[in-house]
């Protein structure tokens, strides 16, 4: 891929905004090349949740332009033996820990990747220390690559990378996905990891089309089409926009109603 001329570099961290971290990291990085854009993704994952980075960055990444540059820094086992990362796509490139935060990207077979260890030790800050390599390696790395400098150059291509099972809703006979509470927003809405196309497809087989989705013994009747059409303060249901079927409390909180929490089982009934 041919860089742009004026790049773009996104960021999603765990670091909040109570601290140095994340302006620091941008200090780096303009210091490095001051024409390049930074974006904001997420910067309040919860503290070393590398799924929730990895399901935020999901639902972000593919909105940006081509060549976008995705930083990714949650990082459990910063300055241990885990290697940095730089991950190629057909559109985009990715700089993130060897922790399995990028395997929803490595799932994907319509996306195939290059992987490459980060190894070429020059391009990180100068005496990196052992607690803030989103700092002394990441940044800069991702800052260099801003400015053209080849992929290959930073290290070599593995294959030996830490890929984490992300769990699937299924199918199960004519009438039944089983799937489970895979992130809970801010606004404490429930989002599963049943997707639009396993409705689709249960929908297809039987030519039924009326939905009745199940969670902790509540039975929800319909897939709204927003969130208003919802009853005020009872559980509720919707197809959100990246295409989850989502239990929400319209005006109200899904998450303290229910007492819910990710891994929570979600059932969707065709009728």
């Amino acid at each position: 891929m041919t860089l742009l001329v004026r790049p773009y570099i996104t960021l999603t961290t765990d670091f909040g905004l109570k601290d140095h971290f994340v302006g620091t990291m941008k200090g780096v990085i303009i210091n490095i090349n001051p024409l390049v854009k930074i974006i904001d993704i997420s910067h309040q994952i919860s503290p070393q949740d590398i799924d929730e980075a990895g399901f935020v960055l999901e639902c972000a990444y593919k909105y940006f332009p081509p060549y976008t540059i995705h930083v990714v820094v949650v990082d459990p086992e910063v300055g241990s033996a885990r290697k940095p990362l730089l991950v190629v796509s057909d559109r985009y490139y990715f700089i993130a820990p060897d922790n399995g935060v990028l395997s929803f990207l490595y799932n994907n077979e319509e996306e195939p990747v290059k992987v490459i260890e980060i190894n070429a030790e020059h391009y990180f800050l100068e005496s990196p220390g052992f607690t803030f390599h989103g700092r002394d390696i990441f940044a800069p790395v991702a800052a260099w690559l801003s400015k053209g400098v080849d992929i290959n150059n930073f290290g070599i291509e593995i294959e030996n990378y830490v890929k984490r099972t992300i769990p699937k809703a299924e199918v199960f006979g004519k009438d039944l996905i089983r799937g489970r509470v895979s992130h809970i927003d801010k606004f404490g809405n429930l989002i599963s990891n049943i997707k639009r196309s396993h409705i689709d497809e249960l929908a297809a087989k039987t030519g039924k089309g009326k939905f009745e989705i199940h969670i902790k013994d509540i039975k929800i009747g319909s897939l709204n089409q927003f969130y208003a059409q919802g009853d005020r303060g009872k559980p509720n249901a919707v197809i959100n926009s990246n295409g989850y079927v989502e239990i929400y409390c319209y005006m109200g909180n899904a998450k303290e109603a229910l007492k819910a929490v990710k891994g929570d089982e979600v059932g969707v009934v065709i009728k």
